[in-house]
């Protein structure tokens, strides 16, 4: 969340920064939160005031005569009520605040693009050829049909629409490259989690995705526990609550785990193949550092360009974008989306998403660090970015890699975790 001295200072970007994101109820939340703040802080004086009373009645009636203190206590005990009413008050007042700031969008950089959604986002930069063929190609879903390494009628039938099963050399093609991105990611120093799948409230409203994601999320009522759509959830919110050491910061994190999404609102959009599906693996990259906005940006470019260091590994063409306001979510104040080309779209398509919050999502998880130049503790800043997803990445990397006659060629550094094979599946 904000600062409420952000909003107090400078409300108008507050408010701006929601209309940019295309958010304009989340604008007027900022007034909602400003009139609670006033109230809060207008029973400050009075409530000092009582409290200071209060401590000193104690003093008052041990000089008083013992005809005087009946009736001193009577009024000691109606202010007492008083106080606690007044208490009582301000605690609501508290909570109220703090719902408020919870629907207040982090303010989004100035580099970020205009834009209402996804199809206004910019290109920064392209790396690769999309592929051309000499042969009519296959979308990923056939050729992984007639090769039986896909199964989507038999999970529907179990699991119902938007899954899938993969058999074989699918199946090992897809933990080839998630190990991959692991591999790389401890080479560049990050320390490998294996993080819950299901998670408390409190790590859901730390990381921003509630409230507002409660209709992308598996929730387990019973329990009280959401099953997460990505391992930045348990792994931003490791050190909720905590005060850290400058001395170990940064902490960098690279996580897999199986991912979960109930893709609402979604109804007819991509409903053939493994593009929009309910369960995936992903591997995340998660960065805690000190409040220094230059060097989160310098953090930022980093973590793009380790998931393009991979997607090169893997010889796949992509472009980076720079995500327009509208596509931006509550809690980022810049992203860039990484968009590989996919044949069956004749397009890029997203498989990578990387963030930057600054210290908002620090401010709702309580993560701090102390200074070394100063005894007052200050807000972590947090980044984030895939590494890779799959099954998505398996599009490209069937699409992109196939032969005419429907085998799929092994990328160079896949070849060592697939046995040193050069090419998966038979001669259709």
């Amino acid at each position: 969340m904000l600062d409420i001295r952000t909003l107090r200072e400078n409300p108008d970007a507050a408010r701006a920064g929601a209309i940019k994101k295309h958010l304009p109820d989340r604008a007027e939340a900022v007034d909602r939160a400003l009139a609670v703040d006033t109230e809060l802080r207008g029973l400050v004086p009075t409530l000092d005031a009582m409290r200071s009373e209060q401590k000193n009645a104690g003093k008052q009636l041990g000089k008083l005569a013992p005809e005087e203190r009946e009736a001193f206590l009577a009024v000691q005990k109606e202010k007492k009520v008083e106080l606690h009413k007044l208490e009582e008050r301000e605690k609501r007042l508290k909570h109220q605040l703090e719902e408020e700031l919870m629907l207040v969008p982090n303010i989004p950089d100035a580099e970020v693009p205009e834009g209402k959604d996804d199809t206004l986002n910019v290109e920064v930069r392209k790396w690769g050829v999309p592929t051309k063929f000499d042969f009519e190609p296959r979308a990923h879903y056939d050729l992984g049909e007639a090769q039986g390494w896909l199964d989507f009628t038999r999970a529907a039938e179990m699991a119902g629409s938007r899954n899938y099963m993969l058999f074989g050399d699918l199946a090992l093609l897809h933990d080839a490259v998630l190990r991959l991105a692991v591999e790389l990611m401890v080479e560049r120093g990050f320390t490998p989690i294996d993080p819950p799948l299901l998670v408390r409230d409190a790590a859901m409203l730390g990381t921003g995705f509630f409230p507002g994601g409660e209709e992308q999320t598996y929730r387990c009522e019973k329990d009280g526990l959401n099953l997460i759509g990505t391992s930045e959830v348990p792994v931003t919110s490791l050190h909720a609550g905590e005060m850290l050491k400058a001395d170990d910061l940064p902490k960098k994190y690279v996580a897999r785990s199986a991912c979960f999404r109930r893709e609402a609102g979604t109804y007819g959009k991509d409903t053939r193949g493994l593009y929009r599906v309910h369960q995936f693996q992903k591997v995340e990259q998660v960065i805690v550092d000190v409040a220094d906005r230059d060097k989160s940006i310098e953090h930022h470019h980093a973590i793009v360009q380790n998931a393009e260091d991979l997607l090169q590994k893997l010889e796949l063409p992509y472009r980076v974008v720079a995500v327009c306001g509208g596509d931006l979510g509550v809690p980022q104040a810049m992203k860039y989306d990484i968009e590989t080309w996919m044949p069956s779209r004749e397009h890029y398509g997203e498989t990578h998403s990387a963030s930057r919050f600054y210290d908002y999502q620090a401010r709702r998880l309580n993560l701090r660090y102390r200074p070394k130049e100063s005894k007052k503790p200050l807000f972590c800043h947090t980044l984030n970015n895939t590494v890779i997803a799959s099954p998505r990445v398996l599009i490209p990397l069937l699409e992109c890699h196939q032969n005419a006659d429907g085998t799929v060629r092994v990328p160079a550094a896949l070849q060592p975790l697939l046995g040193g094979r050069e090419v998966l599946g038979r001669a259709l």
